[in-house]
């Protein structure tokens, strides 16, 4: 991928020389910059929400709020350096490591991802980097298949990054214990497009961000403030932004716990309650229980509309078997492991559905569990 005309272009809108800029690829992965007219002063990237919860939204992010975020990112890592890129451009991961390496004056390399994400691709494009310091962002799922990868050259090139950052989507607690004894220096990263992608590491705000729980009807609600906090959205209204003793804020949709020591941890999304016969259970917990049973990789649990119990549990679950034997067995672990909470309808896969950013599909398999929960 030819990103010299890309970075042209950001440059000139980071530096207010030039109109902002969305990225934007075709069917085939190729990408370019286009020029967006928007009514924000020092407007510089505009960005579209991943769409797992909904209608993707096109964030305004300003000169001063990226500028921030990468200042604050350098001072979390101890340093500037060289990025590989191997995330989608057009969402906010991706075009922070082109924003990050033009603040540092660096040259970032692409992974070929022609035949989608490979050890042997991140491999060979990371063997191309040539600053001491080096970075990359990656998410759960491209970090699980590098681990799996039996190449040794490809552990070698992971244990070379200074900082690996992991955001997207939840990592778990094995993936993270696998990679900290294999030597990986992994930072998890928490935010969204509306604060210029990650701004809490490891549980801590960067410099110049501020993070609070909400109250009252945003009782448990995570709040993110400061200087990285986007202008809005093009094409929305300002609802999940205010302004409070001049800083402003961002209401996230997820629910949090703040440690006496300052550190934040996430608990799931604020609407991922889901009331069946009048008990209240949490989806992330049951995906939680799921994903420590064997043979269990990953798991999404959602409620949905029944009958019966006006609300059923319902999972899809990536299985290491998913045969009919397989499926057998899972079914009399999870109703032991859960007992009335266990799922009513579970459909199992051999891996989860993704989105190019490497979130789930949240909402093509609350249609499929839906769906499937019907015809029973």
């Amino acid at each position: 991928m030819d990103i010299d005309p890309i970075l042209k272009a950001l440059a000139a809108a980071l530096q207010g020389e030039g109109p902002a800029v969305e990225i934007v690829t075709d069917a085939n992965g190729a990408a370019k910059a286009l020029p967006v007219e928007t009514s924000v002063e020092d407007a510089a990237v505009v960005v579209r929400t991943s769409g797992s919860t909904g209608t993707p939204k096109a964030t305004v992010l300003t000169i001063d709020a990226l500028a921030a975020s990468s200042v604050g990112t350098a001072v979390a890592l101890r340093g500037e350096g060289q990025w590989l890129l191997a995330l989608p451009l057009q969402y906010v991961a991706g075009v922070q490591v082109l924003v990050r390496s033009l603040y540092a004056g660096t040259r970032p390399w692409v992974v070929d991802q022609s035949n989608g994400f490979t050890p042997e691709a991140f491999t060979a494009a990371a063997e191309e980097l040539t600053d001491k310091i080096r970075f990359t962002s990656l998410v759960p799922t491209q970090l699980q298949r590098l681990l799996d990868s039996p190449a040794p050259e490809t552990l070698a090139v992971l244990r070379r990054f200074n900082a690996i950052l992991l955001g997207g989507a939840p990592a778990s607690a094995e993936l993270l214990a696998a990679a900290h004894a294999e030597g990986l220096n992994v930072v998890t990263t928490y935010g969204s497009a509306e604060t210029c992608g990650g701004c809490v590491y490891d549980g801590e705000p960067l410099d110049g961000v501020e993070i609070r729980l909400g109250e009252g009807e945003l009782e448990g609600r995570i709040l993110l403030g400061g200087a990285t906090v986007a202008a809005g959205y093009l094409e929305n209204g300002p609802e999940a932004f205010f302004e409070d003793d001049d800083t402003r804020w961002y209401v996230t949709g997820d629910l949090g716990e703040m440690s006496p020591e300052g550190k934040l941890t996430v608990l799931g999304r604020a609407d991922d309650v889901i009331i069946t016969g009048g008990v209240k259970a949490s989806a992330a917990y049951i995906q939680e229980k799921l994903e420590g049973l064997d043979g269990v990789t990953a798991a999404f649990v959602a409620g949905v509309p029944s009958r019966e119990w006006g609300q059923a549990v319902a999972a899809v679950v990536a299985v290491a078997d998913p045969t009919r034997e397989g499926i057998r067995g899972f079914t009399a672990k999870r109703e032991a492991a859960l007992g009335v909470l266990a799922p009513k309808t579970v459909l199992a896969v051999s891996e989860l559905p993704m989105l190019p950013n490497g979130k789930p599909d949240r909402l093509a398999m609350i249609e499929q569990l839906e769906a499937l929960h019907q015809g029973q």
